[in-house]
């Protein structure tokens, strides 16, 4: 197993940081890294529910992604297993600041030599995901 963990404040509610998780529309424009797109096929926002996706990179290459909701508490958690290569697991909690939301993203890899030989690109790319949902939040994106 290996860890990664990425915080970041939002100046926004809980609850809008929670919309943008819950909002397929809103999901697909910000989930991934810079420049990516996804297309949902089943987006069953709910404990045990499916989410089926490909994310198309910017240079063409498609990604198909399978993964369950194993958690969901409004507005404060969501539990994510990834069910294909890699197999991880995503632990999102949104915690009230003063400054708005405490948002903390801990993510589990099954298999702790694939994470750490792509140690660098998985967090790089996880601070470009968190960057474009806080763009979404705010309305100060392109893909807002």
């Amino acid at each position: 197993m290996s860890t990664f963990r990425h915080s970041r404040e939002i100046p926004s509610s809980p609850a809008a940081v929670f919309e943008a998780f819950s909002d397929p529309g809103r999901l697909a424009r910000w989930w991934g890294p810079d420049g990516f797109t996804n297309t949902f096929e089943t987006f069953e926002f709910r404990p045990g529910g499916r989410w089926l996706f490909t994310m198309h990179g910017p240079d063409g290459t498609n990604y198909p992604n399978v993964s369950e909701f194993l958690e969901i508490v409004p507005p404060s958690l969501l539990r994510i297993k990834h069910d294909c290569l890699p197999f991880f697991e995503i632990t999102i909690t949104l915690e009230a600041v003063p400054a708005g939301t405490l948002l903390t993203w801990v993510g589990v890899f099954e298999n702790a030599a694939f994470a750490e030989q792509h140690r660098e690109f998985l967090e790089s790319a996880n601070e470009q995901n968190l960057n474009r949902l806080a763009g979404v939040v705010l309305g100060t994106s392109a893909d807002a």
